[in-house]
């Protein structure tokens, strides 16, 4: 109970995985979750490094899985949130079901608030404490065929910058945006994007490349971090570029049937 212990959810694969890896090596106890059975497979994975591992498999769309998860917990100080859950949905949007599209809303935006409102409270009042918020660069591009995800990270990296600036005078508590681009996860698949060309990339980002980033970032304090040379790129031209050839550029990149 006298380690560093934290929370880092979307663990068992991609970016989250990456993450927990790294806290892991760092010497953190964690407790990793994600809504299936994999993420049982990853903690045993993590465990390879010595400190306590603890999983959950909870929905974080909805405030009881988040609810679960803080129960999880057992009351211990948390020292680290990794806010990595995030969904994605692929094609036209008037092709969607309506469960599906709200289940990236609440996942990516109201689960994600739930969690960052109730660890930040005890990590402002004690004034320590570090939380990396996984956003993207898509927050900044008007997503075609991805019109949901791209919105709902807009709403990420805004609501970050905001609550950095409401807590700019408190001393000792960290807040990073990490901002990816592509990433070679199973993000794509699950979202229904592997007829796309974005989807069937093969140079999208290594998630431990970005895992490596956002976690750099957060240690060192920053209150973001663009990961990818690309993206990097794409972010210091994002007021140039107007908003339609941004929505035309996404859609030659989203629209199914652009792997062709």
């Amino acid at each position: 109970m006298a380690g560093k212990f934290a929370i880092i959810t979307g663990a068992s694969t991609g970016i989250g995985f990456e993450l927990a890896t790294l806290a892991a090596k760092d010497g953190y106890d964690i407790l990793v979750v994600a809504n299936e059975g994999l993420i049982n497979d990853a903690a045993a994975d993590f465990r390879q490094f010595g400190t306590q591992v603890d999983a959950v498999e909870a929905d974080l769309s909805t405030i009881e899985g988040v609810d679960s998860l803080l129960a999880a917990t057992q009351g211990r100080q948390v020292d680290l949130l990794c806010a990595n859950a995030g969904h994605g949905l692929g094609h036209a949007f008037l092709d969607q079901p309506v469960a599906d599209w709200r289940h990236v809303v609440d996942t990516n935006i109201t689960g994600t608030l739930y969690l960052l409102q109730t660890v930040l409270k005890p990590m402002v009042a004690r004034n320590d404490g570090k939380v990396l918020v996984t956003g993207s660069v898509a927050g900044y591009i008007p997503g075609s065929f991805q019109a949901v995800y791209n919105g709902t990270k807009a709403f990420v990296d805004n609501f970050v910058l905001a609550l950095q600036n409401e807590l700019k005078d408190v001393d000792g508590v960290t807040l990073t945006n990490l901002m990816p681009g592509p990433t070679d996860t199973e993000f794509f698949e699950r979202g229904g994007m592997m007829d796309t060309s974005v989807g069937t990339d093969p140079k999208k980002e290594d998630p431990q490349v970005t895992a490596r980033n956002g976690w750099d970032a957060l240690m060192s304090g920053k209150a973001s971090v663009v990961s990818g040379w690309k993206n990097k790129v794409q972010m210091a031209v994002e007021g140039i570029i107007p908003e339609s050839v941004k929505a035309e550029q996404h859609r030659k990149m989203a629209e199914p049937g652009s792997a062709d």
